[in-house]
């Protein structure tokens, strides 16, 4: 079993910028495919993207495609979300997500393991 821990939020004014990470402990993180999604307080999480184990490939919920981006480092395979634009709608908490299995998919029910998420406070 892999356990995640998300880093890299905060606060940062509208039309900033973010980079979050995904550390991975317990498991090989380059034979799970991972995704991020975010959550509003009393909403349901929504997809952002996703990226296969080694990282050649990517897919994007439309609205974020252009001002989000999905890598993984090539030493540790640890997920980032470079994030780009931000407004004040896109307050939340946001969650990195993984799955063994190498296709890429937006639905929660498909990932095994989850974060506990890093808080993103946008300003305006």
């Amino acid at each position: 079993q892999v356990q995640l821990v998300e880093s890299g939020g905060g606060l940062v004014q509208a039309g900033g910028s973010l980079r979050l990470s995904c550390a991975a402990s317990g498991g090989t993180f380059n034979v799970y495919a991972v995704a991020w999604f975010l959550q509003v307080p009393g909403k349901e999480l929504k997809f952002l993207g996703t990226i296969n184990m080694s990282g050649s490939n990517t897919y994007y919920r439309d609205s974020m495609k252009g001002r989000f981006t999905i890598s993984r480092n090539n030493v540790e395979n640890t997920p980032n979300l470079q994030m780009n634009s931000l407004e004040p709608e896109t307050t939340a908490l946001d969650y990195c997500a993984a799955r063994p299995i190498d296709y890429l998919t937006s639905p929660v029910d498909e990932y095994d393991y989850w974060g506990q998420g890093t808080q993103v406070t946008v300003t305006s």
